[in-house]
C-alpha cells in the first residue's frame, strides 16, 4: 500500500473534490481523506447548485476544467436561469439536484482519475518539520507523507449541533466530529474562531398538501452548467413549489425563543446574515406577517423534501407545530428537524491569495474551514487550492485570479485582504468588475488559463477556439448585414418600438430594447445556423460592447497597482506618514502588492498615496 504522496486532501466535500481532482489531473499523486467513502460531496444543506454570483462561480470551475458544474448536470431535477429580467451581468444559473445521484457522480469522477488515491479515515494530526508539512496523522494510526496538504474540513471540526436545548457532538446528523487538529494548528501560531451555520427540516412529501402550494417549474430550455457538448441534464425535471407562513406561525416560532439555542445564550458563534434562521427572520422582521417558503424536492425518487426558508434550532415540538399551523403542512410528517451546527474555522487573512498559509508552507485551506458558507464557493476554493498545491510540489507558477478575472478571484481576495466577521457568501454586489464576470464568457475568460495548467483538456480549448470563430463570424454578419424598413419595421411593431425610415444594418436593430438575435433570425435566416450560446454572445457583446469596454478600461487603471510590488521587507511601523491603524494591518497581513493593500479596511487613499510615493511610483 503507497503511504507517500505529492499532495494529501483532508476531507471529501465539494472544496475537497476539486482539490484533490485538480491537483491528481495536474500530476500530482494524491491522496483523498475522507470519514466516509458512501458520503463523497454530501449535499449537507439545499439540493442545489448555483443561484445568484454561485452560479457564475460554477461557470469558472468548469472553464477551468472543474468537474461541479459536469456533475451537476448529470444530477439535474430542474434548471433555471435567474435575473432574465436583468441585464446579462445579472443572470445566474441555477440547478436543483438529486443528491444521491450528485454524490454517487462525483465519486465516479474521482475513481476514474488518474493519480487519484482515497483512503476512509479522520485526520488528527499535521506532521510538520519546521515551517512545512510534511504529511497526515490518522485516527487509525497511519501516517501519510506528502510535499502539500489541502484541509478542507468543512463544519466538522469540534462541530456541535442544535436542535432546542439538546447538543449532539458531530460534524453534520449521524456523522461524528473531528478533533485534534485545531489544537494543534493553535499551538503553531494559527488564530481560529467559531462559526455557526443551520439547516431545515426534512418532510414526507406524501403528507404535503401541494394544492396549497404555488407550483414553481424550471426552464423548458436546454440550458445547463458545463460548456462540454456532451455534459447534459438526463434526470426527470420535476417542478418546486412555494407556500407561506402565518400570524400564527409565527406566534408559535416567538412563543419558542426562549428555548432557541440563537437566542438563549447556548450559541455564541457568528452565524450567516443572508441565509437567516426562521426565528431570526421573526424577529429581525417583526412587522412582516408571512415569509415565503420553498418545498423542492432532495431527488428524482425520494418522498423527501427540503424545506428552504424554515432554518432553525429551535426544540423540535416548536418546529413541528409551527409546521402544523401552515395549511400546506397541516399534516406533514417530519423526517429531520432542522438544526444548528457550530465548528471552527480560521480567519483566511492566515492566507496567501493562493490560499496557502503564511506560517506553513505546503499548507492549503479551502472552504468553510475559511469562513465561508455555500458549495459553490467552497469548490471554488477548492479548484484554486488543489492547483497551487499541485504547482508548489513540481515547483512552477501558482495561480491567483484578479477581481477583473474571476468571481473566484473576488472570493479570495475578500477573504484574504479583508477576513470574515460572518460566514461569507458571494453576492454580485462584491464583484465591481460584473459585467466583465459574467457567466455566459467564463470559458473566453478562464478556458486558456486552465489548459496552460493542464487541468482543461486539449479538446476544451479546441471548443472554444470554434466557439470564439462563430461569434467572431455572427457578429459580422450582423455588422455586415443591411436591413430593409418594410422587412423590419412589422418586427419592432410587434414589441412596440419606434420604426425606421430607411436602410439600417442588423447589428444597429440589435441595439434596441425587446429586439434579440433569435428575433432577427425570423428576417435573416442564417443567424439562425448558430448555436443557441453564439447568437446569445454577439448579441451581449454588441448591445453591451460600450458598458464592456468602459469597464476593461476601468479595471486595466486598477490592476495597475495590483502589479507595484511592496517586498516583504518594508517596516510599516516607522513609516510616521501612515496612519497608526494602517501600520498596524499594513504589518500584520504583509500585502504583496500595493493594489492589494488598497484593499485592506482600514488602509486609507491617503496610506496608498504615502506607499506609492515611497516606492517612486
Amino acid at each position: 500500500m503507497r503511504l507517500d504522496f505529492d499532495v494529501i486532501v483532508v476531507g471529501a466535500g465539494h472544496a475537497g473534490c476539486e482539490a484533490a481532482r485538480a491537483a491528481a489531473l495536474t500530476g500530482c499523486a494524491t491522496l483523498l481523506i475522507t470519514m466516509d467513502l458512501n458520503k463523497i460531496a454530501q449535499m449537507s444543506c439545499n439540493p442545489a447548485v448555483g443561484g445568484i454570483a454561485k452560479g457564475q462561480i460554477v461557470r469558472e470551475i468548469d472553464a477551468l476544467g472543474g468537474a461541479m458544474g459536469i456533475v451537476t448536470d448529470s444530477a439535474s431535477i430542474q434548471f433555471r436561469m435567474l435575473n432574465r429580467s436583468k441585464g446579462p451581468a445579472m443572470w445566474s444559473p441555477r440547478a436543483q439536484a438529486d443528491r444521491m445521484v450528485f454524490s454517487a457522480r462525483w465519486r465516479h469522477e474521482l475513481e476514474t482519475t488518474p493519480n487519484l488515491y482515497m483512503w476512509q479515515d479522520s485526520a488528527t494530526e499535521l506532521t510538520v518539520n519546521g515551517d512545512r508539512v510534511t504529511g497526515v496523522k490518522t485516527a487509525w494510526g497511519v501516517t501519510f507523507t506528502a510535499k502539500s496538504v489541502i484541509l478542507t474540513n468543512g463544519t466538522f471540526l469540534n462541530g456541535l449541533m442544535h436542535v432546542g436545548r439538546t447538543q449532539v457532538r458531530g460534524g453534520r446528523v449521524s456523522e461524528p466530529y473531528s478533533t485534534g487538529l485545531t489544537e494543534q494548528l493553535r499551538t503553531l501560531g494559527f488564530a481560529s474562531d467559531r462559526m455557526k451555520t443551520g439547516t431545515p427540516v426534512r418532510l414526507d412529501a406524501r403528507t404535503i398538501d401541494f394544492s396549497q402550494c404555488v407550483r414553481q417549474d424550471g426552464d423548458t430550455t436546454a440550458d445547463k452548467f458545463s460548456f462540454l457538448p456532451e455534459s447534459s441534464r438526463t434526470l426527470r425535471q420535476l417542478p418546486c413549489w412555494t407556500t407561506r407562513t402565518n400570524a400564527e406561525t409565527h406566534r408559535i416560532l416567538r412563543e419558542g425563543l426562549p428555548d432557541s439555542p440563537l437566542y438563549n445564550g447556548q450559541i455564541q458563534s457568528i452565524g450567516p446574515r443572508y441565509c437567516p434562521s426562521i426565528e431570526t427572520k421573526i424577529v429581525t422582521f417583526a412587522d412582516k406577517d408571512e415569509h415565503h417558503l420553498f418545498l423542492e424536492p432532495e431527488g428524482e425518487n425520494t418522498t423527501e423534501y427540503y424545506l428552504n426558508g424554515f432554518s432553525s434550532s429551535l426544540p423540535f415540538d416548536v418546529q413541528m407545530r409551527a409546521l402544523h399551523s401552515i395549511p400546506a403542512l397541516r399534516n406533514v410528517q417530519i423526517l429531520r428537524p432542522g438544526y444548528a451546527i457550530e465548528y471552527d474555522f480560521f480567519p483566511p487573512t492566515q492566507l496567501y491569495h493562493t490560499l496557502e498559509t503564511r506560517l506553513i508552507h505546503g499548507l492549503f485551506f479551502a472552504g468553510q474551514i475559511n469562513g465561508t458558507t455555500g458549495y459553490e464557493e467552497a469548490a471554488g476554493q477548492g479548484l484554486i487550492a488543489g492547483l497551487n498545491a499541485s504547482a508548489s510540489v513540481r515547483g512552477t507558477d501558482m495561480l491567483t485570479l484578479g477581481r477583473d478575472e474571476a468571481y473566484i478571484g473576488v472570493l479570495i481576495d475578500d477573504l484574504v485582504t479583508k477576513g470574515v466577521d460572518e460566514p461569507y457568501r458571494m453576492f454580485t454586489s462584491r464583484a465591481e468588475y460584473r459585467i466583465l464576470l459574467r457567466q455566459d464568457d467564463a470559458d473566453s475568460r478562464l478556458t486558456p488559463t486552465g489548459h496552460r495548467l493542464g487541468l482543461a483538456s486539449d479538446r476544451r480549448l479546441q471548443l472554444l477556439r470554434a466557439k470564439e470563430e462563430s461569434i467572431d463570424a455572427l457578429t459580422e454578419l450582423l455588422r455586415a448585414t443591411p436591413l430593409r424598413a418594410d422587412d423590419i419595421n412589422p418586427l419592432l411593431e410587434q414589441i412596440g418600438s419606434a420604426p425606421v425610415r430607411q436602410t439600417v444594418r442588423a447589428s444597429e436593430v440589435i441595439l434596441r430594447p425587446g429586439v434579440d438575435a433569435d428575433m432577427l433570425g425570423r428576417i435573416l435566416p442564417e443567424i439562425l445556423n448558430y448555436p443557441a450560446e453564439v447568437r446569445q454572445a454577439a448579441e451581449i457583446r454588441l448591445k453591451y460592447a460600450g458598458y464592456i469596454d468602459r469597464e476593461r478600461q476601468l479595471a486595466e487603471r486598477m490592476t495597475r497597482i495590483d502589479h507595484i510590488t511592496l517586498g516583504d521587507k518594508l517596516d510599516y511601523s516607522s513609516i510616521a506618514a501612515l496612519s497608526t491603524e494602517a501600520r498596524q494591518k499594513l504589518t500584520a497581513m504583509r500585502p504583496e502588492t500595493v493594489g492589494r493593500a488598497s484593499r485592506i479596511p482600514g488602509v486609507s487613499p491617503a496610506d496608498i498615496n504615502v506607499l506609492l510615493l515611497m516606492l517612486g511610483k
